[in-house]
């Protein structure tokens, strides 16, 4: 059978195609050729850290190189993430951003060293995770109604967090706007210093990971009076969500997005993607992101963009709120 020609149209977005494979930078070609580094903005142990150490190893299959994970801590995320954005754009330096480092800080940083929509092209959105509303397991605390008339009364309610303008602060200041009366933050070091004093009493609540407070809450250390994001969690159904205790569009979850340089190839970009998400639904990868409490939640590239810029609206309406800023 004989082929008709092309047109001319078709010709040159043929040539065309052809001639950007040709401008292709050769390292472009046969990426990965070398080790990968995944920067993780806060240090060893973290939630962070721990995802991203499952994340790579998933992903060092996919690519038949291994992955380093590089700890740099710093400034609420900003260190590691500014190194990312100010890094070469070729593929081998990810970072491992949150909700804090990507979302909050747009607005909670006064003269932010990098910019989150701008600076990075998503490569993955690795799953997100709900917090816990938690009190002393053995406290006087029992319910959320419970928790809306001590804030009515007297000195009112504590709630500790990681520090200001984490997404626990912001969580808490939400539910005060949603359940009213006082409620006073108490920002710490870090989590777990937070927890130990909700676990004694010391603070009456907190928001946080699953991770972190499942082994306790099993243990009766905490107890969960709801779940900050609009559907239950699959880490514990019998917790109810604050929405539907409230009537209300209480709706936050802490999430976790692999991101590459903005100018980074697109070819190289495209094979991040693909690999990244395979690794994801493999059984190994998946199973030990459920562990944490992570719950996946697949989105191509422009719905990767169009949720990272609802995010950073969202969550600067709660900074705004709460009024936390960082110069």
């Amino acid at each position: 059978m004989t082929r008709s020609l092309p047109n001319r149209r078709e010709a040159l977005i043929t040539l065309g195609a052809a001639a950007g494979a040709f401008a292709l930078p050769a390292a472009a070609q046969s990426y990965p050729d070398r080790p990968l580094r995944v920067v993780v903005p806060f240090g060893p142990g973290t939630t962070t850290d721990i995802i991203a150490r499952i994340v790579g190893e998933g992903l060092g299959r996919e690519l038949g190189q291994s992955i380093v994970v590089d700890n740099r801590a710093g400034a609420g995320g900003t260190v590691g993430s500014a190194q990312v954005a100010r890094g070469a754009a070729d593929g081998y330096q990810l970072v491992m951003g949150t909700v804090g480092t990507h979302a909050i800080n747009a607005t909670l940083f006064k003269n932010l060293s990098y910019d989150p929509l701008k600076d990075f092209a998503p490569v993955a959105l690795v799953g997100y995770t709900p917090t816990f509303l938690v009190v002393a397991g053995d406290g006087p605390l029992k319910t959320l109604a419970d928790l809306k008339a001590k804030a009515a009364q007297g000195q009112g309610a504590t709630f500790a967090s990681a520090g200001n303008g984490t997404s626990g602060h912001l969580a808490g200041e939400l539910l005060k706007n949603r359940l009213g009366g006082q409620m006073l933050h108490v920002p710490y070091k870090e989590g777990g210093m937070a927890m130990n004093d909700v676990m004694t009493g010391r603070a009456d609540f907190m928001f946080y990971h699953p991770a972190a407070v499942l082994p306790h809450m099993q243990a009766g250390k905490l107890r969960a009076l709801g779940v900050s994001s609009a559907q239950r969690s699959a880490a514990a159904r019998d917790v109810p969500t604050i929405a539907e205790q409230t009537g209300s569009d209480f709706d936050l979850v802490a999430w976790f997005m692999l991101y590459a340089p903005a100018a980074t190839h697109a070819p190289v970009l495209a094979r991040l993607r693909q690999a990244t998400a395979a690794a994801l639904t493999k059984g190994d990868t998946a199973g030990k992101l459920a562990a944490q409490g992570v719950e996946q939640r697949p989105l191509g590239p422009e719905a990767m963009d169009a949720f990272g810029r609802s995010e950073v609206a969202k969550w600067a309406a709660l900074v705004r709120q709460s009024g936390a800023q960082v110069d």
